[in-house]
């Protein structure tokens, strides 16, 4: 793995409503590596036009935007230009934003006091076809699956023909581990573990780490979060 395959630079779009904070967000993501801004819109109309124009990697979106706002900006930009992925970066974390912006398309949900380091890797694991939900995130998602669907049944036998060493991955995915926890917790490498989550998504239809989270809990892989 070279230092420059690494590096390449991220294009993106800012969407934020609010002058002083799409500026700075402008400016703090103009200091992190691999990251290089190439537009920033004030609503979701002008983020929608400005991917089409700019082709940007990813949008880092707000929600609460006037006009058009983020929810409905991500549906027409995954529709549109689906070769662009979509982080929501807002203040919200409750249900009622962050379960409209991940149907809509949304592979990255944080909230804005997300570190840059976060962002960064966000960015970077929706581009690798990874889900960016930051852990705070992800454990809601989980106490949501909770009230959802209280008391699954654990399965009888590995669901989808999936193999023990598949559900294991599995299982740390819903657990909120990257790949390269995985592959430290398993004593494997990561090309292994990508391996082994390209043959599960592949057996199970799954397309990202946000959806075998619901997959491993409706299957009774893992249990509701306590406490």
């Amino acid at each position: 793995m070279t230092e420059g395959a690494e590096q390449k630079l991220a294009r993106v779009v800012v969407a934020d409503d609010q002058t002083v904070v799409r500026e700075g967000i402008v400016m703090l993501l103009g200091l992190l590596p691999g990251i290089e801004v190439v537009g920033s819109a004030a609503d979701g109309d002008e983020a929608v036009k400005l991917v089409a124009e700019l082709a940007p990697d990813v949008v880092l979106m707000d929600l609460r935007m006037p006009r058009c706002d983020g929810v409905e900006a991500t549906r027409r930009i995954r529709a549109e230009h689906p070769g662009t992925q979509v982080v929501v970066l807002t203040t919200f974390a409750d249900d009622e934003s962050l379960f409209p912006a991940l149907r809509a398309g949304a592979r990255g949900y944080l909230t804005k006091d997300a570190s840059g380091e976060e962002i960064v890797r966000a960015v970077r694991s929706v581009l690798s076809g990874d889900a960016g939900l930051s852990p705070s995130i992800q454990r809601r998602l989980l106490e949501r699956l909770s009230d959802d669907e209280p008391q699954p049944a654990a399965p009888d036998e590995a669901p989808d023909g999936l193999t023990a060493r598949e559900i294991e991955v599995l299982v740390l995915i819903a657990e909120g581990l990257s790949n390269q926890e995985i592959a430290r917790e398993l004593h494997v490498s990561t090309a292994t573990v990508k391996t082994h989550i390209n043959n599960l998504f592949a057996k199970t239809g799954l397309k990202d780490r946000a959806q075998a989270v619901r997959y491993a809990y409706a299957k009774g892989l893992v249990r509701p979060p306590t406490g």
